[in-house]
């Protein structure tokens, strides 16, 4: 699984990068965690707003940052 963290290295990126690796570590699931900042890498998502979560070429969220658990929801599926 790979999950990519979009930002550009606001505090909101950030603690978003840092909720994806302990739902990572909870969980258990073999996990690529990639810090994207690059604003041209970012936009090829169709993603305006940062933080983003994009997992196996998903976007799952942009705009703010998820809930520890929401996180862990999309890593079991």
């Amino acid at each position: 699984m790979k999950i990519e963290v979009l930002g550009t290295g606001c505090a909101k990126c950030k603690k978003a990068k840092e909720l994806v690796e302990k739902a990572v570590e909870e969980t258990g699931v073999d996990a690529q965690i990639v810090k994207v900042e690059n604003i041209d890498d970012i936009l090829s998502y169709g993603v305006m707003v940062t933080p983003a979560i994009v997992v196996d070429g998903e976007v799952k969220i942009a705009g703010k940052i998820p809930e520890l658990d929401t996180i862990k929801e999309w890593l079991s599926h």
